[in-house]
């Protein structure tokens, strides 16, 4: 028989992101990141190719983010609600981990097993944050799905991306809870 966990079990039943907006600091320092980020490196990684990195982005790059965004957004054709938006995210946010996507040529992982493993690192950072009593939030926008942004604000390789923006930080606010998949209506159960 299996040994159960029911600590890690409660926590993932009962886990919840927690908006960015509502993340102030204090943020963990690097000691307490350094932990985290290790708890994320050991998300499933086919043929061991480590299809992603990190980025860590502490509040005076958010800044410069932020600006960059205000600068390039109109020059993208974004609107200036879209740049508004996109701006705060970076602009109130006091530490955010960029998921770097660094696809490698494999002759045994397909380039989406690549792709799944480095979602399946933005989940472990987030829930790694969650566990370790901070809040966070896994984001993306326009500004991180454009090339052109990535490149200048990030000095990503053209066989990278950011697989997702993880805010965390302090939670000044509890957010309710939302509701969740209604398990029956996706879950098909086959015996044969």
């Amino acid at each position: 028989m299996p040994a159960p966990n029911p600590a890690a079990m409660e926590f993932l039943l009962t886990r919840r992101s927690r908006p960015a907006k509502t993340l102030t600091a204090p943020v963990p320092d690097r000691a307490a990141l350094r932990d985290i980020l290790t708890a994320a490196a050991r998300s499933p990684d086919h043929g061991k190719l480590e299809p992603w990195r990190f980025i860590v982005l502490e509040r005076k790059a958010l800044l410069r983010l932020a600006e960059l965004v205000s600068q390039m957004g109109p020059e993208l054709g974004r609107t200036a609600e879209e740049v508004a938006k996109a701006r705060a995210q970076y602009a109130d946010a006091h530490l955010a981990v960029a998921v770097i996507e660094v696809q490698k040529p494999s002759d045994k992982v397909p380039p989406i097993e690549q792709t799944y493993s480095a979602g399946a690192v933005c989940l472990a950072l987030l829930n790694a944050a969650l566990a370790s009593g901070w809040g966070a939030n896994w984001l993306s926008g326009w500004p991180v799905h454009d090339p052109a942004f990535v490149a200048r604000a990030l000095n990503l390789s053209e066989n990278e991306r950011v697989a997702g923006m993880i805010h965390i930080g302090t939670e000044s606010a509890a957010p309710p809870e939302r509701p969740r998949p209604d398990l029956d209506s996706i879950t098909e159960w086959m015996s044969e």
